[in-house]
């Protein structure tokens, strides 16, 4: 089989900057479904088992891309670790959305695309990310979200919220690098100048494309219960539940294994299958 892996390809967006993206595809003489996929909070393309994952979407037909949003922390001369905090502070979702509009026309025009078959499937709060361009964007005809938030207002609340706007920074620390990731108060703000574009809800109820949700019960980090309100809002759609399944699916940074994780495989061969029945 000739999969073809085409890793830090560098996009660039006027809006914000440079950034990195991979595609992986099998040149097969014909136009492939394009499959775009966005990372959470704390998310980078290489995360995890997303290249395995990636692969294997490949190998079944796809022309898949993952990115690495231009705020998200990683640089381009280092995409896998966090050496942009400054970047990071100042991300926000107009940020991101931007970012992935840049991809969808990139890839869109690529020679091995199909541009009428285009798939964003988005993790975390990239799931609700990826729900918002799916309404605004009417290329997309198909939408799948993991692990997904039903709201993009994830802000701290009561005295944290005012002292974030008094001090015009907070801190997260991230588990994994112990590293203390700041929030400047610009991502609030953008929020509140764009609330109804950022209505995750209303972009559920409205967004035309077939939407597949798929979380695990056992979520640590957004409860299974939003999942179920996607699918309440968007009634077309499916709920696809993997049982014990965590936030992740089973993989972790990083993953060494030569395999996908099994729910994270499980999850795969769903998405595969819905979207080679939806988009036919």
């Amino acid at each position: 089989m000739n999969l073809i892996t085409e890793k830090n390809i560098y996009l660039e967006n006027k809006e914000t900057k440079g950034f990195l993206a991979d595609a992986f595809y099998q040149n097969t003489g014909q136009k492939l479904p394009l499959v775009i996929f966005v990372h959470g909070y704390k998310g980078y393309k290489d995360w995890g088992a997303w290249n395995l994952m990636a692969e294997k979407f490949a190998e079944a037909g796809f022309f898949f891309v993952k990115l690495n949003f231009s705020h998200n922390g990683t640089t381009t001369d280092d995409p896998l670790n966090f050496g942009d905090l400054e970047a990071f502070g100042n991300n926000n979702y107009s940020r991101e959305l931007s970012d992935l509009g840049v991809v969808i026309d990139h890839f869109s025009k690529n020679p091995h695309v199909d541009d009428e078959k285009i798939v964003l499937m988005g993790h975390s709060r990239g799931g609700g990310i990826a729900i918002i361009k799916t309404f605004e964007d009417e290329r997309i005809n198909g939408l799948i979200t993991l692990a997904s938030v039903d709201t993009l207002d994830r802000f701290p609340k009561g005295e944290a919220f005012e002292n974030w706007k008094n001090n015009g920074v907070y801190y997260a620390v991230n588990g994994r690098t112990k590293q203390e990731m700041p929030h400047y108060y610009q991502f609030y703000e953008d929020y509140e100048q764009n609330i109804h574009r950022f209505d995750v809800e209303r972009a559920t109820e409205m967004a035309k494309a077939h939407m597949l949700i798929i979380h695990g019960t056992d979520d640590e980090a957004v409860e299974v219960k939003q999942a179920e309100h996607l699918h309440i809002l968007h009634p077309n759609s499916e709920l696809f539940l993997i049982e014990n399944g965590n936030h992740t699916f089973g993989a972790k940074e990083p993953w060494t294994e030569a395999d996908l994780p099994k729910d994270l495989n499980t999850v795969t061969e769903k998405c595969i299958d819905f979207i080679k029945e939806k988009l036919k």
